[in-house]
């Protein structure tokens, strides 16, 4: 078993509510779940109008299958013209890590 976990940090574009910055997060979030068949959720920054923090969860049974469908997920998440892709943080753990 493989968890993979990747956290985005987003500046999002001419938002000045909370109510414009759902409408902007919303959909992303929604997408990479049925796109890429993971867990994900905006995890933070959520008191912020302009400033988003996505999450992404996956369990694979494989090292190059998880980090795959991050990269995907990545790319994503980079091309959105909505938001601009301040950094990520990956993390993926194995069995072993787990103990």
């Amino acid at each position: 078993m493989v968890v993979g976990v990747v956290v985005f940090d987003l500046l999002l574009g001419d938002i000045h509510s909370l109510k414009g910055k759902r409408s902007v997060v919303r959909p992303v979030v929604a997408e990479l779940s049925r796109r890429f068949s993971v867990s994900a959720a905006e995890t933070g920054r959520m008191d912020l109008h302009r400033r988003a923090e996505v999450s992404v969860a996956l369990v694979g049974s494989s090292h190059a299958h998880v980090h795959e469908v991050l990269d995907e997920c990545e790319r994503f998440v980079a091309g959105r013209p909505e938001a601009e892709l301040l950094s990520v943080r990956r993390r993926v753990l194995d069995d072993d890590d787990l103990d």
